[in-house]
């Protein structure tokens, strides 16, 4: 968690406002509910109280690199963080804070795709950066098909033609009919946030054009 955390604060040492939301399927997945006997619903909230685990987790790896935070739920854990409200994160984004938004959207059925979409289009972020394992949006699958091909910048409408696995389909809509940007990243890479941020060509940028 530490080694991951550099990159936010070398994001932050540019002045540049950083919210993150966490998702926490390495604690617990809502949608793997049922295979154990769990009501779906019930499994939700619990991925939903996993999140906050790895928001903890998160706040205190960015603290201490000498970084400040505020974690931010969408259902009340009062003793460990605060709750969702938009012109408070706000606020806190434009005093320097890191914000980390946990608990996704505060209601079952929706994945954290969808929180992040939903809580940027709230605090009025210009794109949503989407780290994951690979360096972009590709033709196919690049994990089981070798020909595969990035694309490096690629439209909405084209996603939808081609049928890409980008992110769930209504985090998908939600950016799109809100003109937000997506960008996909390889958030292994060491320095892969910083070189984006700071505007040179990483992974795949999908757009309305």
């Amino acid at each position: 968690m530490q080694e991951r955390s550099f990159g936010c604060q070398k994001v932050a040492d540019k002045n540049i406002q950083v919210a993150v939301v966490i998702g926490g399927g390495n604690i617990f997945r809502g949608g793997e509910a049922a295979a154990l006997g769990i009501d779906r619903t019930q499994g939700d909230y619990m991925g939903m109280m996993a999140t906050l685990i790895n928001g903890m987790a998160l706040q205190n790896a960015l603290e201490k690199q000498g970084l400040y935070t505020r974690l931010m739920s969408a259902i009340k854990v009062e003793q460990v963080c605060e709750p969702f409200i938009t012109r408070r994160a706000v606020r806190h984004l434009e005093k320097g804070r890191i914000v980390i938004f946990g608990a996704g959207t505060g209601n079952p059925y929706f994945t954290t795709d969808s929180a992040a979409s939903l809580r940027a289009i709230e605090i009025k972020a210009e794109v949503v950066l989407k780290g994951t394992r690979v360096d972009g949006v590709y033709t196919a699958d690049p994990e089981k098909d070798l020909s595969a091909t990035r694309y490096s910048n690629i439209s909405f409408e084209e996603v939808y033609a081609k049928g890409l696995n980008v992110m769930d389909m209504t985090a998908f809509t939600l950016c799109k009919e809100n003109g937000l940007p997506i960008i996909v990243f390889d958030m292994n890479k060491p320095d892969n946030l910083l070189n984006l941020v700071k505007g040179e060509e990483v992974g795949t940028l999908i757009t309305m054009e």
